[in-house]
Order: C-alpha cells, then structure tokens, then sequence
C-alpha cells in the first residue's frame, strides 16, 4: 500500500465511524450512483419549457382581473413571475411587458399542459430511479398520467398560493414584520408542497415522518435559492441581459431551474439514504460495506423489466467483488 492510498484509507476509516459524515458521504455516492445529475438535467428541461406557457396563462388572467382591480392584478402578476431570475422582472415590466389575450390564454393552456405533463413524467421517473424500483413494478402509463396531473395541480396550488402570499405582502411593504411573515410563509407553502410531492411518489411502505428530512433540506434549499442566491444570480445576469439579449436571460433561467432540480434531488437522496439506512459507505474499494453491497443488489434487481424475469446478485466476500 502506497502512502497515498494508506492516507485516503485512514480518511475513510474516519468518515465511516462518524455518523453525520457518513450520512453526507452516503448521499452524496449515491447521488453518483443514480446519476442525479443528469435527472435533474431532464426535469429542468421540461420546467424550462412550461415556463413560457406559464407566463402566458398568468399575464392573460391578470389581463382580464386588471378591468376590475388594475393594482391587485399587478400584484398577482409580479409576485407569481418575480419568483423566477431576470425574465420574471422582463416580462412585467417596461416596454416588452407582456399583454393578455384570448389567444394567448389558449395557447398558454396547451404548451402548460403538454410542458407540465413532460415534467410531472420525468420527475416520476426520477423517484423512481432514485428508490431503485424495478421496472416490473412500476406503474403503467394510465396511472403515471393521473399521477402526473395530480403533481400538476399540486404545483399549480403552489403556484396560486405564492402570487397571494407575495400580493398580500406588497399591500404592506417596507416592513420588517411584512418581510419575515413572507419569508415564514414561502417556507410553509413550499415544505407543504414538497411533503405532498414526496409523499405522492414515494413507495406506499413510507411513514409521513420518514419524509421529513429531506422535505426540509429540499424546502430549505429552495427558499435559500430565492431570497439570498437568486438575488445574487439575478444582478449578475442582469448586466448579462443587458449585453447579450434575450440568450442571458434565458442562460439565467436554465441556471435557476438546474440549481432548483439539483436541490430537490438532493433531499429525495437525503430521504432514501435515511429510510434505507444507505450509510456508511466506502471512499474505497475493496472491502465494500453492507451498504455498498445493498446498492449494488438493488442496482440490479431494478432492471428486471418482466415478471417471468429473475436476477440474481452474488457477491464474493473474499475478493469484494461482483
């Protein structure tokens, strides 16, 4: 044994034997191991094109509230859009702000419908590759649909909920009460949400509690991207816009959607590593842990695509390998 392989090792041997470390080194392997990042790559993609479809649906809405209650309608546009880095700001504002129409209301629907579904699809198939389901047992088409539109109207509730949060606290602005009220109130609607999105697409063998922890880690990012990153991000990529159009303000959104989706499949690591007791896991191999060897047997058996089909796992204890 080498002097750097014998100091990684005893590095290892560390990290093994401290429960909080061990509990971080085994979510962040296994997010190398289910490839997290690319599915949260694929989830985004998807978020990025129900974007504008969105704005279409909610500036065309306003549009129509604003012959009645021109500022509360200015309200609900603003805070349902501001959410999102640079565009949100572009598209309510100056000269190129959008405008409602008929039109646009019905086209908004069909790309939110289709770009949402996309979304709700590949954020099922991210649960279920990230708790190992195999393909034999995973729901059929049908269900998958239903499923997704009831993610759908869960976001769309989230949604609904943040542009009244941020419309009743515009009527009472300036105030440090008003501010940390919005804040208690952004946590609650998103931990909400995400409660009821983990618990929707988890394994039914779940207690409510066992989610807890990742539904908090995966809240708590997100609103710490909104208040304290996206503010960061958003004046960077402002002066971006400013010099490269509509591409920086678009860089900025891809940007928003893959930090969002990169957090929230971190927390459903942080549930699975939890509920499975996926730690301690080795920095290196051999010997394997019984964690490592635990993924290493699911790993496979999520590829059984047919009911008629078996795989079986062996692992040789004395070589550690597969």
């Amino acid at each position: 044994m080498n002097p750097l392989e014998q100091a990684l090792r005893s590095i290892d041997s560390v990290q093994q034997r401290s429960k909080p470390v061990a509990f971080v080194v085994g979510v962040v392997k296994k997010y190398g191991d289910d490839r997290g990042g690319q599915l949260g790559a694929l989830v985004s993609f998807y978020a990025f094109l129900s974007f504008f479809p969105l704005t279409l649906v909610v500036v065309t809405t306003t549009a129509f509230l604003a012959h009645r209650n021109p500022a509360l309608a200015e309200r609900l546009r603003a805070s349902s859009l501001s959410q999102f880095p640079v565009v949100g700001t572009e598209l309510t504002s100056g000269e190129r702000a959008l405008h409602g129409s008929g039109l646009g209301l019905g086209v908004g629907i069909a790309g939110l419908l289709w770009g949402g579904l996309g979304a709700t699809q590949t954020l099922q198939y991210a649960f279920q590759e990230v708790w190992h389901i195999p393909h034999k047992d995973r729901p059929p088409f049908a269900i998958r649909i239903v499923r997704g539109i009831g993610v759908f109207a869960l976001l769309g509730v989230g949604v609904v909920a943040s542009a009244v949060l941020g419309a009743l606290g515009s009527l009472i602005s300036n105030s440090p009460a008003a501010g940390t009220l919005g804040l208690v109130g952004s946590f609650a609607i998103v931990f909400g949400l995400f409660l009821s999105l983990f618990w929707l697409m988890s394994p039914r063998n779940l207690r409510l509690f066992d989610l807890i922890p990742g539904v908090t880690f995966a809240a708590v990012g997100w609103v710490a991207l909104q208040t304290i990153g996206l503010r960061l991000v958003s004046h960077q990529l402002r002066r971006s816009s400013q010099l490269y159009g509509t591409i920086g303000a678009a860089l900025g959104l891809i940007a928003f959607f893959l930090l969002a989706t990169q957090v929230v499949i971190y927390g459903l690591e942080v549930t699975v590593v939890r509920a499975q007791r996926l730690w301690p896991r080795s920095l290196l191999q051999p010997p394997l842990t019984g964690p490592d060897k635990q993924m290493l047997v699911t790993m496979a058996m999520q590829e059984e695509r047919r009911p008629e089909q078996r795989i079986s796992v062996e692992i040789d204890s004395t070589t550690s390998q597969v």
